[in-house]
């Protein structure tokens, strides 16, 4: 009999054996570069190693590709910040320049400086503003579907 917790382990190691070779995979590491980031913890295989060991060695590759897709990634989250910010004022009928879209970034997050917006603050951005675009156009429709049928005021649940 296992004890109680232990398939949520072995679940969580899985997971994080995952990661552990995807971030390798995206930081194109050879097996030689794999097999020097393990021998420190006397291991060949990720497998072989403990989770908070693996967990370690992941958060040092996540930082490291933080480092090299930094420029990239970063760029394109506030191009996306700006379409979605872009198409929620054009859904509210409003004119916005880019000075306009950066305003209301800054002012959402607190920032003072729209390139100062960390990465998953933008992420939320991304969300939020979407997320508004699509919640105004389902009331819209909703509207639009009571103005079709007089008498019926109630929704259903």
């Amino acid at each position: 009999m296992k004890a109680k917790g232990t398939n949520q382990m072995d679940k969580l190691h899985q997971q994080v054996i995952h990661r552990y070779h995807t971030l390798c995979n995206l930081l194109n590491l050879t097996d030689e570069d794999r097999l020097a980031l393990l021998s420190p913890y006397g291991c060949a295989s990720s497998v072989d190693m403990e989770t908070r060991d693996l967990l370690d060695v992941c958060g040092a590759l996540s930082r490291e590709l933080d480092k090299r897709t930094e420029g990239v990634a970063i760029d394109k989250l506030r191009k996306r910040v700006m379409a979605a910010i872009g198409g929620w004022l054009a859904h509210e009928g409003k004119q916005g320049s880019i000075a306009l879209i950066k305003a209301i970034a800054c002012r959402a997050t607190g920032y003072r400086s729209f390139n100062r917006i960390p990465r998953e603050r933008l992420r939320n951005l991304i969300g939020l503003f979407n997320n508004k675009t699509k919640d105004a156009t389902r009331v819209e429709e909703l509207r639009a579907l009571m103005e079709l049928t007089p008498g019926n005021h109630q929704l259903a649940n």
